[in-house]
């Protein structure tokens, strides 16, 4: 972005309000490792995908059936069906598992990339996934989490905001913010799309290329990871896109 350009957007509302997304370092002016986490195998989250660009990691996903997986919309800003592919199996984002092309890529129709609403997005995959011991497809929640409740959040993001991030799978457990404190610490910028999840004291959260992964309880997924003010920040909980807000979506676009 050119000098003047950043000038502009600063003198905007409405680019001083947009989020910032916990997206791959393939677009450096966008943000999104997981933060204070640990590493696992994929054998223990097996649905965790890595959404590929040329063979480069670019996102999280998830593996809904045999044939789509579930991400984040802004994970597909500029990009076409052609240039992606899914790896799954592997707790390395660069090697081992399978690679499966992505034939159509279809994002919510109601996502507005200025706020962040409605940031989903589906892959449908131009074969089936074989299923095994690391590959299995995640189960889709259909009632919005209660506040305090324990979740899960992995994927092959920054360590820490503007870090360094990691060939190995990494997963953090934090809760569910009350949406209300949320929104106040956004500045009214939480929808009824989105659930926040940390820790007050932060340490806890999402972080850079692990946008469009999965937060999971047990083995349900009720969130995706979209945007959020720098990475367990205290005060500034990781915001995610809802998933039983758009589940009859999901049903109606892709039959699961």
């Amino acid at each position: 972005m050119s000098k003047s350009a950043a000038v502009l957007c600063l003198l905007v509302a409405a680019c001083s309000a947009a989020p910032s997304t916990r997206h791959s370092r393939l677009r450096p002016i966008l943000d999104s490792r997981i933060v204070g986490g640990e590493p696992v195998d994929i054998s223990q989250f097996p649905w965790q995908i890595s959404l590929q660009v040329y063979e480069s990691h670019q996102c999280g996903g998830s593996i809904i059936s045999s044939t789509w997986v579930l991400t984040a919309a802004h994970c597909l800003d500029r990009l076409s069906a052609n240039m992606l592919s899914v790896r799954v199996g592997t707790s390395t984002s660069g090697s081992g598992g399978s690679v499966y092309d992505v034939a159509n890529m279809i994002a919510h129709r109601n996502h507005w990339p200025a706020t962040q609403d409605y940031d989903f997005a589906v892959l449908e995959l131009s074969v089936s996934i074989s299923f095994e011991s690391n590959v299995q497809a995640v189960s889709l929640g259909n009632s919005e989490l209660a506040a305090g409740t324990a979740v899960t959040i992995t994927g092959w993001g920054d360590l820490s905001y503007e870090g360094n991030s990691t060939e190995q799978l990494q997963a953090v457990t934090t809760h569910i913010v009350v949406r209300s404190e949320c929104n106040e610490s956004y500045g009214g910028r939480i929808t009824e799309r989105m659930i926040c999840a940390g820790e007050k004291e932060g340490g806890k959260d999402s972080c850079q290329g692990d946008s469009g992964g999965p937060l999971v309880v047990g083995t349900t997924q009720y969130g995706v990871v979209s945007w959020g003010t720098g990475c367990a920040y205290p005060g500034y909980p990781g915001v995610y896109s809802n998933v039983p807000a758009v589940r009859s979506w999901i049903t109606e676009t892709t039959g699961v």
